[in-house]
C-alpha cells in the first residue's frame, strides 16, 4: 500500500473521531492488508492525536503473534478519572495488568533479551481499558482494520502499583471487575496470551520499532484478564487485583 492510501485510511479514522460519524468500513482502496500497513496507519493517526504515552499489546493465545497499538497521552488517565461519555462511541470495559518502564528500549541492531526487558520494568499496575471503535458496529471489520483503529482502544486508566513486580505471579492473578457496584467478572489468571513478558519482549523488538521504540515512563497494558463487559453511560467501573492494586473510573 503506497503512502497515499495509508494517509486516506488515517484521515478517515481521524474524521470519524472528529465528527462522531462512525465508519461502516474503511474504503476498499485504503484498507490495510498487512500488520505493517496497520502500524503505518496508526502512526499517522497518533501524529494527530498527540505524543505516545502508553501501549497496548496482546495475543489470542500463548503461541500467536501479538499485535499492538500506541496510545496517546490524551487517552491515558490515573485511577479515579471521570471521563466524559462524549469521548466514546461504544463502551467496553476490561480489567488488565499494566507495566511502567523505567528505562528506554530504543530500536537497535539486535533484539533485546529477556534479562534486558526485565531490567527495564519499573512497576506493575492494575488497569482498566475502555474499548471503543471508530466503526459503526463492534467487531464488524477484518482484523487488519481493527488493528489500524488502535486495536479498538478508547481510554486507559491506570492505578497505583508496586515496584517489586517480580514477586507477583501474574499468570495466576485474581481479578474482580465490578460495574456500578455489581461484580461482573471474577477470574484467576485469565490472560489468553499467557505470561505477559513474552508480549513485552515482542513489543520492544518488533511492535514499537516503527514508532521509535519504548521510552522510560511508558505504560504497557497487556490484554484483558476478564473479557469485555459492554456498558452504557453513566457508569462506574472498578477492578481489584489483589496483591497488585485497585483502579476505578467513572464515565458519564
Amino acid at each position: 500500500m503506497p503512502p497515499e492510501p495509508i494517509d486516506q485510511a488515517a484521515l478517515a479514522l481521524l474524521e470519524a473521531r472528529r465528527a462522531r460519524s462512525w465508519l461502516p468500513s474503511l474504503p476498499e482502496a485504503c484498507r490495510p492488508r498487512s500488520l505493517e500497513q496497520c502500524y503505518a496507519i496508526q502512526s499517522r493517526v497518533l501524529a494527530e492525536l498527540g505524543p505516545i504515552a502508553a501501549w497496548k499489546v496482546g495475543a489470542p493465545n500463548p503461541d500467536a503473534q501479538p499485535a499492538c497499538a500506541a496510545i496517546a497521552a490524551a487517552t491515558l488517565f490515573e485511577s479515579g478519572a471521570d471521563l466524559p461519555a462524549t469521548m466514546f462511541h461504544l463502551l467496553g470495559i476490561e480489567a488488565e495488568i499494566a507495566y511502567r518502564l523505567s528505562a528506554d528500549l530504543p530500536p537497535s541492531g539486535r533484539d533485546y533479551g529477556p534479562d534486558e526487558l526485565i531490567a527495564a520494568i519499573g512497576s506493575v499496575h492494575p488497569a482498566i481499558e475502555v474499548s471503543d471503535t471508530r466503526f459503526a458496529a463492534w467487531a464488524s471489520q477484518d482484523r487488519f482494520s481493527h488493528v489500524a483503529d488502535q486495536l479498538n482502544h478508547g481510554a486507559l486508566v491506570v492505578g497505583a502499583g508496586r515496584t517489586d513486580w517480580q514477586n507477583v505471579e501474574v499468570t495466576s492473578q485474581k481479578t474482580i471487575l465490578s460495574i456500578d457496584g455489581r461484580v461482573r467478572a471474577e477470574v484467576m489468571g485469565g490472560n489468553p496470551a499467557g505470561n505477559p513478558l513474552r508480549l513485552l519482549i515482542w513489543l520492544a523488538n518488533v511492535g514499537a520499532r516503527p514508532f521509535g521504540g519504548l521510552r522510560a515512563g511508558t505504560i504497557v497494558t497487556t490484554g484483558s484478564l476478564t473479557g469485555i463487559e459492554f456498558v452504557t453511560a453513566p457508569t462506574k467501573a472498578e477492578a481489584q487485583l489483589p496483591g497488585i492494586g485497585f483502579v476505578r473510573a467513572t464515565i458519564g
